[in-house]
């Protein structure tokens, strides 16, 4: 791996056994993420974008194959040691926000900081940076359900970068938004990857696609092209 490459798949397969049917959910996949880069996924619904968002962001292991992150080999860890890898390094946006309604905005944020040990003073000051970041610290004090869905998308972003993760992952960021939300969350996005953090999103939307410097495309796991944008300035 180069200095500059974070992400490295080398033949990838990812299998999943249901009863006697096996499903080839990534077929062979290689691919480069340097750091910096905001690539877009592709595909038709089944082709494996989920399963490799999944593969990516620490939640699966491939059946077989190596995937490096940064310095790590990281097929073939536990649970215990993928979880430990995940913390701090990657923050994952949902299509659904994924909020927790009993806890304020404020407290939402907070909560992966709480995961880390961070002290109580120190995730005061995190949390309103984050959330100053997203330009929704004047609804710290409200509940997710005072909030449009574009404040709570953003909300969900001020979570998932208040570590300051090498790598973002989004999953339909503006599925469940407007196409006015939709485009303030992709400009937000780029934002944040303008001032250094690594983005990797899935999305149906050509639209979104366009905020990204790569567009890779699956179909039936295996990517099958890596197409460079000349992105949207910010």
């Amino acid at each position: 791996m180069t200095q500059d490459t974070l992400i490295r798949l080398t033949q990838v397969h990812k299998t999943f056994l249901t009863g006697n049917v096996e499903t080839r959910a990534l077929d062979g996949v290689d691919l480069d993420i340097q750091r910096g880069e905001l690539v877009a996924i592709m595909g038709p619904s089944g082709c494996g974008k989920s399963t490799l968002l999944n593969t990516l962001g620490l939640l699966d292991s491939p059946s077989t194959g190596s995937y490096r992150f940064g310095e790590h080999e990281v097929a073939g860890l536990s649970e215990t040691q993928l979880t430990r890898l995940r913390k701090g390094n990657i923050g994952f946006v949902f299509q659904s926000f994924n909020l927790i309604d009993e806890l304020t905005v404020a407290e939402n944020v907070e909560l992966p900081l709480h995961y880390l040990g961070v002290s109580k003073a120190e995730r005061k000051k995190k949390v309103a940076v984050a959330l100053e970041r997203v330009g929704v610290a004047h609804r710290a004090d409200h509940y997710p359900q005072q909030l449009s869905g574009g404040q709570q998308q953003r909300v969900a972003v001020a979570r998932a970068v208040v570590t300051q993760p090498k790598v973002l992952l989004a999953d339909e960021p503006t599925g469940n938004l407007d196409s006015h939300h939709g485009r303030e969350i992709m400009e937000l996005l780029k934002e944040l990857n303008e001032a250094g953090t690594t983005i990797i999103m899935v999305t149906h939307s050509e639209s979104d696609a366009q905020y990204s410097d790569r567009i890779l495309r699956l179909l039936d796991g295996r990517l099958i092209e890596s197409e460079t944008v000349r992105r949207i300035a910010a």
